[in-house]
């Protein structure tokens, strides 16, 4: 197909965004590779249970940043300007209150939850000590979630990019240093990740600072405003809840199966993961890009824009999936899976590699109904498409892990029924700030 000038500005946001998302998840594999090295098998079995609550966090916050993303650019592309940025501070103020919230909450639970994750003895302690001492991180780690929506809602992609890259670059060198350098074990490399994060917040705080000051906008919260943006995050956050149930669910009956069928489901997972970061960074452009032109009263140009981000979506799922065919049999030794777990991933790669394109349409819609400001109707959709692929994780409980795969497929297409059928309509069509 030829490439059009709305082609070019969703790639003018994409990439950048692509290049964001892969840097996020570096931070703990970095963690992982110096803890290793330095410290062993029980402080990386720490550093998992630990880990799985952190992320667990920041998968149910993302809605700091899909919110704010939606507002911002909403408010932009009317010309409000400094609506935009009192968006982009309330937006802000939102996550440190939250990320203070969680300080208080989890910390002293953390003995619990690591207990119910299964970590006991020292690995249980050293889970403790690095969940506790992240958790100070929490409001860093939030104002970045919600700093990046405010760029993304003013179709700055780009500095996201550089500060998740001097973000990560920062983490591994403190790291190491703490770690191997100044011996201070699990708790050092727990610090590290807290300053790169704080180090990353303060960078956003000073960027939308110095765009509120430029427009006006006083920096103190606005108690109404804030209280919208958490209003506006419930429906999104429970979009998100949905999501976890399914992939946690898929998880808990794979973990029944076996160990390799949960191993080789596990490493099917982490492809699957890699493949949507490159669909999610054209939802995220669908989110600037939609929110921007409802803004401006363009219902001619949102229909336009997402006829042609759902045609990216289509087609950047069709190579992806092709691509893993054509690696499908490369796989395995990358992982170095045992023979056993070699052989279901082989079968695996192929339902999905085959709903690559499915998963291409679905992310991009989501991420323009989002951009649109529809999370009620997402929030509702999520409830109703997780339902759907319950009855069926069920049935393939006791049909093997292809089948639970085909199971997620499931899920996938009552999800793009669900998007498909709102997209052709005209009630998420709200135009002005």
């Amino acid at each position: 197909m030829p490439i059009t000038s709305r082609d070019r500005e969703i790639l003018r946001l994409a990439v950048p965004a692509f290049g964001a998302l892969v840097a996020e998840p570096l931070f703990l594999l970095a963690d992982y590779a110096i803890v290793g090295h330095g410290l062993g098998t029980t402080a990386v079995g720490a550093l998992g249970v630990a880990g799985t609550v952190l992320t667990a966090l920041v998968n149910l916050c993302v809605f700091l940043a899909y919110g704010t993303t939606a507002q911002v650019a909403r408010q932009t592309g009317a010309g409000e300007h400094g609506r935009a940025m009192r968006s982009g501070v309330d937006g802000l103020w939102l996550a440190i209150c939250l990320g203070v919230a969680l300080i208080a909450v989890i910390w002293p639970l953390a003995p619990e939850i690591v207990s119910w994750l299964g970590a006991s003895g020292t690995q249980a302690g050293q889970a403790v000590t690095y969940l506790r001492i992240s958790l100070l991180g929490t409001p860093g780690m939030l104002v970045v979630l919600a700093g990046t929506g405010v760029l993304r809602g003013l179709q700055d992609t780009v500095t996201p990019l550089a500060v998740a890259v001097g973000s990560f670059a920062a983490n591994a060198a403190l790291n190491a240093w703490f770690v191997l350098g100044l011996g201070w074990g699990i708790a050092g490399s727990a610090w590290g990740t807290v300053i790169a994060q704080t180090l990353g917040a303060a960078v956003y705080l000073v960027v939308v600072a110095r765009g509120a000051r430029r427009h006006g906008t006083p920096l103190t919260p606005s108690l109404y405003g804030v209280r919208q943006a958490g209003t506006a995050g419930i429906a999104l956050f429970v979009r998100t809840l949905c999501l976890r149930i399914v992939l946690l669910a898929a998880t808990a009956i794979a973990t029944r199966m076996g160990e390799a069928e949960l191993a080789a489901y596990a490493l099917a997972t982490q492809v699957w993961t890699l493949l949507a970061f490159a669909l999610d960074a054209i939802a995220i452009a669908g989110q600037a890009i939609t929110g921007r032109s409802l803004g401006a009263g363009d219902v001619p140009a949102t229909r336009d824009a997402t006829r042609r981000m759902v045609t990216w979506g289509l087609w950047s799922g069709a190579l992806l999936g092709l691509l893993v065919l054509a690696a499908r049999p490369l796989v395995p030794g990358l992982f170095d899976a045992e023979p056993a777990v070699a052989g279901m991933l082989l079968d695996l790669l192929w339902p999905v590699a085959l709903f690559q394109p499915i998963c291409g349409i679905v992310f991009v819609l989501d991420g323009v109904l989002i951009g649109a400001g529809d999370q009620r109707y997402l929030a509702w959709a999520g409830v109703w498409t997780t339902l759907a692929y319950l009855p069926a994780a069920l049935l393939a409980s006791g049909l093997g892990v292809v089948a639970l795969w085909c199971a997620l497929g499931v899920w996938m297409v009552a999800r793009l029924v669900t998007l498909v059928r709102r997209a052709a309509g005209t009630a998420w069509l709200v135009t002005g700030a």
